[in-house]
C-alpha cells in the first residue's frame, strides 16, 4: 500500500503556500488501476513526483508497506516505485537497449554487470512494447512516440509492484496508447500491480481506471470507483464544460461527450 497522509508541496521551499499540492489524503492499493484527472497546472504530475520521493511534502506523511517513504534508499524504492515520466532528457547517446537495460540497475549489487537473464528480459519487455526495432537505435534519433515507448519499456524492466506513469499516452498514436495501458492493466490483473497514471484523456481514463481521482488547485475535489464518480456535474465544476455521459457496451465502460 502507497499512501499519503495529508501531503503538501510547495515550490521555492516556502513553507507557507502557495501550494502545489494541498493537504493531500490518498491511498493506493495492490490490485488496482488509478487515474489522476484534473486540468493544467492543478498538480497531478507533482503528485507523482511526491509519490516517488522525486520531491520531498513540506507537510504531511507518505509511507510505503507501512514505512516512511524517506526511510527507503534510492536504490531499495526504485525495487518498488517506477516513474514513467512526461519526458525524459539524456545528454548522453545511450541507444534504447542501454536505457531499458537501466531499469534492472536497481535489482544488481554494486559493480555488477547485467546477466544474460537481466538481458533476456530486456528483451522481453521491448518486445512486449513493440520496440525491439529500436534496440540499436540512439535515443537522440527517435521520435517522442519512440521514446516513449523505450521509457515505458525501462519501467516495466525495473519489475516494481507500483507503477507511476506521467501522461503515458503523450506522443504516442491511438495504437501504441492502447497497447501500453493494455500493458499495464494486465499488471493489474493478473499480476495484483498497483498502477497510477495522471491521463488527460478522460475516456481512456474511464476506459482502463479501476478508480478515479479529480484534482483541482493542488486539492482532490472527488474521488472513487470509475462509475461512481465520474459525473457530469464534477466534470462541469472542474473544467467548466457541459458533458453527456453514457456507457459504451463495446468496451463495458463510461464515456463522455463533450457538449458546447
Amino acid at each position: 500500500m502507497l499512501d499519503a497522509d495529508r501531503i503538501s508541496y510547495s515550490y521555492g521551499d516556502k513553507k507557507d503556500g502557495p501550494f502545489a499540492v494541498a493537504d493531500v489524503s490518498v491511498s493506493f492499493a495492490p490490485g488496482c488501476f488509478y487515474g489522476i484527472i484534473g486540468p493544467n497546472g492543478c498538480g497531478k504530475s507533482t503528485l507523482l513526483d511526491l509519490l516517488c520521493a522525486h520531491k520531498k511534502p513540506s507537510a504531511g506523511t507518505l509511507s510505503y508497506d507501512g514505512r516512511p517513504l524517506d526511510s527507503y534508499s534510492k536504490k531499495r524504492l526504485a525495487r518498488q516505485i517506477a516513474l514513467v515520466p512526461q519526458s525524459l532528457s539524456l545528454n548522453f547517446p545511450y541507444t534504447a537497449r542501454e536505457v531499458v537495460t537501466m531499469g534492472r540497475y536497481p535489482h544488481l549489487g554494486r559493480f555488477a554487470a547485467p546477466t544474460a537473464a537481466e538481458m533476456a528480459l530486456v528483451d522481453r519487455v521491448l518486445d512486449t512494447c513493440r520496440a525491439r526495432t529500436l534496440a540499436s537505435r540512439y535515443m537522440t534519433e527517435l521520435s517522442g512516440g519512440e521514446k516513449q515507448r523505450v521509457v515505458f519499456a525501462r519501467a516495466l524492466a525495473q519489475d516494481t509492484p507500483v507503477l507511476l506513469l506521467d501522461e503515458p499516452c503523450a506522443n504516442l498514436d491511438v495504437r501504441y496508447a492502447l497497447l501500453l495501458l493494455d500493458i499495464a492493466a494486465d499488471r493489474v490483473r493478473q499480476k495484483g500491480r498497483t498502477v497510477v497514471a495522471v491521463m488527460h484523456d478522460i475516456n481512456l481514463a474511464a476506459r482502463y481506471c479501476d478508480h478515479l481521482i479529480f484534482m483541482e488547485s493542488g486539492r482532490i475535489r472527488a474521488a472513487g470507483p470509475t462509475r461512481a464518480v465520474l459525473d457530469r456535474e464534477i466534470l462541469k465544476d472542474i473544467f467548466g464544460v457541459d458533458a453527456k455521459l453514457t456507457v459504451e457496451p463495446a468496451i463495458d465502460a463510461p464515456q463522455v461527450v463533450f457538449l458546447r
